[in-house]
């Protein structure tokens, strides 16, 4: 199997049904870990990445959909950046919930929904972007949740994927590795009241395939013009591919 591989879970339902546990259990304290333990950088990656995507964002008859939504917060941007509503989605009750809870106090103009990315309730071609942010490498299969982001999007449709990655300065990668395995779990656990979710979570990193690996899977699912940006030294990498107009 190769995607998210959660302890004591073999198989692909095990592996989804014990990460919608743990992002359930952990939804209350998301938010504040994730400003917390990225040093607040997670807002700017979130911002840049609706920025990159702004022609698209902009075009008003765009079908657009943020995948692995959880508690809206790239949702948010791209609602900025496009100066409306966008679709979202998310396996989890409780990270929806959390949206919601956002969308209400902004008037959003944005619908969610609760889905299984590998298994999308969206007719064939039926979306112009797809966005992804720190989700993909929870999901049970890599190349299952591609090529069904490939199935609904239209011709000359862009996926953009954010997604975190192994710096390559080997000072900053020995920084990030100490950092992820022993101050991470740490703060995470206490503040969460879950170590094990702050474990698995830096964890799904080091398993996560590399910004050319990824590059070529999202090759292999049909994706052309694909490319990829590091930031911040490479601890995230945002991923761009396009589907070939006809």
């Amino acid at each position: 199997m190769s995607g998210a591989r959660p302890p004591g879970a073999s198989g692909e339902q095990a592996a989804a049904a014990w990460v919608r546990a743990m992002f359930a259990r952990v939804a209350p304290r998301y938010d504040l870990l994730n400003h917390l333990l990225s040093l607040n950088r997670d807002r700017a990656w979130r911002g840049h990445t609706a920025r990159r995507l702004r022609e698209a964002l902009r075009e008003p008859r765009a079908r657009i959909l943020d995948l692995c939504c959880g508690t809206g917060d790239l949702l948010a941007a791209l609602e900025a950046e496009r100066g409306g509503g966008v679709l979202g989605s998310d396996f989890c009750h409780a990270m929806l919930l959390g949206a919601q809870g956002k969308m209400g106090s902004r008037h959003s103009a944005s619908v969610l929904f609760e889905a299984d990315t590998l298994r999308l309730p969206l007719p064939d071609r039926s979306l112009d972007l797809i966005t992804l942010a720190f989700g993909l490498r929870n999901l049970a299969d890599y190349q299952k949740g591609l090529a069904e982001m490939r199935r609904v999007l239209r011709p000359s449709g862009t996926l953009a994927v954010l997604e975190f990655s192994q710096p390559r300065n080997r000072v900053l990668a020995g920084f990030y590795g100490f950092y992820s395995r022993r101050v991470l779990p740490l703060v995470g656990g206490l503040i969460s009241g879950d170590r094990s979710a702050y474990q698995y979570l830096p964890e799904s990193v080091r398993q996560f395939p590399a910004p050319e690996e990824l590059a070529s899977q999202m090759r292999q699912a049909g994706f052309a013009s694909v490319q990829f940006e590091r930031l911040t030294g490479g601890i995230v990498t945002l991923h761009l591919g396009t589907i070939a107009a006809p």
